[in-house]
């Protein structure tokens, strides 16, 4: 634990999981661009593509997130972690290999995706669960604050980056890098040595044991921790982020003409957007409290999307751009806010023994949503055109953020 709870007097342990996870974030990051690209330009694919890819990396939360959260809780965290970034690193680097050997297409690209977002499944459930007991209660706040200061400069950094890194060496070569951050963070996360892993049960659980703790992280997540609309509220928020992930690329280069690069600082400036949120998110909090930041950073992104939809309005190029990044940074902004408090808000009505269930239920249904609404946005856009649709993802963060104001109560203890 930190002394005194202060995130400040950071652990060596803490040191290394945040210095695996800045790092991997930047990796990411770079990705972003390059598989918009590589959709749009190396596989001569649209929004349904890009709507079916964004599917397949998430579909593995709704399939066995449920069943990954209640293992996860009965073992170490931390081999977990290692074995899960070795895996994600080898399933990037498959990428520039079929594209090497000329098979890449996007059936591939589609079961690469789809296997890559198993791994992130288990990595996720050790990797939030595992900051408890990294950081004292009244600390988590702040630790997952300092993360995603990490994860927002890695957002800011990493688009600018992979923008010309994707000009100059192409969206399949780009892959490498962010393969080289899982295994640093993999290293990062195997060197942590001081943190206590209790583990509950070393048998194998049977089915209905297992249908059981199952159970009861789902009853927890949406029943006697209060938890549920919130839950509820971020779900709608997920449906409406899917249709700016989904849409963000294909919009940029084909409705607003713009080149990667462009792309990548604008991606950028959401990352510029995201750092500010994250490092003023204690200061909100301590003023409008965890409820109302969260309300408000909701409220944002709606503003966020209508701000994107007013690119169309100017001329294509740099003009469009500019309008196009204003939107975006404001919606960084509005994630790095609310990130912080959400997990605070869950983690601290959690005891240790329910939190990879608790946070994995909760996550599952998320990218549930994402699931779901991934392909149709696709679809959709490809059949209405792109405004339509980003306006509804607008109107489902305005939703998301009146159910927060009116439906979830203040956490007792959490200013």
């Amino acid at each position: 634990m930190t002394s005194g709870g202060r995130v400040d007097d950071l652990t060596p342990d803490f040191r290394r999981f945040w210095w695996g996870e800045a790092v991997s974030s930047m990796g990411s990051a770079v990705t972003t661009v390059a598989l918009q690209s590589l959709v749009v330009f190396t596989l001569a694919g649209g929004t349904t593509e890009t709507g079916w890819l964004n599917a397949a990396r998430w579909l593995p939360y709704l399939v066995i997130g449920l069943v990954v959260g209640a293992l996860v809780d009965r073992v170490r965290r931390r081999p977990v972690m290692v074995v899960s970034d070795l895996a994600r690193a080898g399933l990037l680097l498959l990428i520039p290999l079929t594209w090497a050997l000329d098979v890449l297409s996007f059936p591939i690209l589609f079961a690469i995706m789809l296997l890559f977002g198993t791994a992130s499944v288990v990595n996720d459930a050790a990797s939030q669960s595992i900051v408890p007991r990294l950081v004292a209660r009244e600390g988590l706040q702040r630790a997952h604050a300092r993360l995603d200061q990490a994860g927002a400069a890695a957002q800011t950094a990493g688009p600018a980056l992979g923008g010309p890194l994707v000009r100059v060496v192409g969206a399949p070569l780009a892959f490498l890098f962010d393969a080289a951050t899982y295994l640093f963070s993999a290293v990062m996360v195997a060197s942590m040595r001081h943190t206590p892993e209790p583990v509950r049960s070393t048998a194998t659980p049977g089915a209905r044991q297992l249908g059981r703790e199952i159970r009861d992280g789902a009853r927890w997540a949406y029943g006697a921790s209060g938890l549920r609309p919130l839950a509820l509220a971020t779900h709608v928020w997920f449906a409406g982020q899917a249709v700016v992930v989904v849409l963000i690329g294909p919009y940029a280069f084909k409705e607003l003409g713009l080149t990667e690069t462009q792309l990548g600082l604008v991606l950028a400036i959401a990352g510029i957007g995201a750092l500010v949120g994250a490092s003023t998110s204690g200061w909100v909090g301590r003023r409008v409290g965890t409820v109302g930041a969260i309300t408000c950073s909701y409220a944002v992104s709606a503003a966020a999307v209508v701000a994107m939809l007013a690119a169309t309005w100017v001329s294509i190029g740099w003009a469009a751009a500019a309008v196009l990044a204003a939107g975006q940074l404001c919606h960084g902004w509005s994630m790095g806010l609310s990130n912080s408090h959400e997990m605070t808000y869950r983690q601290r009505a959690t005891p240790d023994a329910l939190q990879a269930r608790t946070n994995t239920t909760l996550r599952s249904m998320n990218r549930g949503v994402v699931v779901v609404v991934s392909p149709l946005v696709g679809v959709l856009a490809d059949r209405l055109g792109y405004s339509p649709i980003l306006a509804v993802g607008a109107v489902l963060f305005a939703v998301s953020a009146l159910v927060v104001a009116f439906r979830v109560p203040p956490p007792a203890g959490i200013a």
